[in-house]
Formats: C-alpha cells, sequence, structure tokens
C-alpha cells in the first residue's frame, strides 16, 4: 500500500465514521468531517498534508515498486 492509497483510505474511513457518529450519536460529530474535508482541499492547493507527513514518518512506500509505464 502507498501513501496515496492510505491517504484516501483513512480519509474515508474518517469521512464514513463520522457520518456515522452523527446519525446515532451527536451532530457535532460533523465539525470532524468538514475538518477532514477541509485539510483535503488545503493540501491539493499547499501540497503540505499532515497526514501523509504521518504515514512517511511510518515507512509507507511513496510508489508501487515494479509500475510500468502505460502508453
Amino acid at each position: 500500500m502507498t501513501i496515496n492509497d492510505a491517504l484516501r483510505a483513512i480519509a474515508g474511513f474518517f469521512i464514513m465514521l463520522s457520518v456515522l457518529l452523527s446519525i446515532y450519536h451527536s451532530q457535532n460529530w460533523l465539525y470532524f468531517t468538514a475538518f477532514v474535508g477541509l485539510n483535503l482541499f488545503q493540501s491539493a492547493f499547499t501540497k503540505w498534508c499532515p497526514m501523509i507527513t504521518l504515514l512517511r514518518a511510518l515507512g509507507l512506500p511513496e510508489h508501487r515498486g515494479n509500475v510500468r509505464n502505460l502508453k
């Protein structure tokens, strides 16, 4: 699993979890959903994401090993 794969999986998990918590526990969990969305939005412009920094520190690879150039 690469950093980008893990980032998408973590963001999707956090969004789904916070939506479910907002339905069954408290609507205040939607603030967490907004936080995740805003973080993804700002990273599109700044090219920096705190989760990617953490995933790099954990040693996840940037790219897959034997990726062929498909043209």
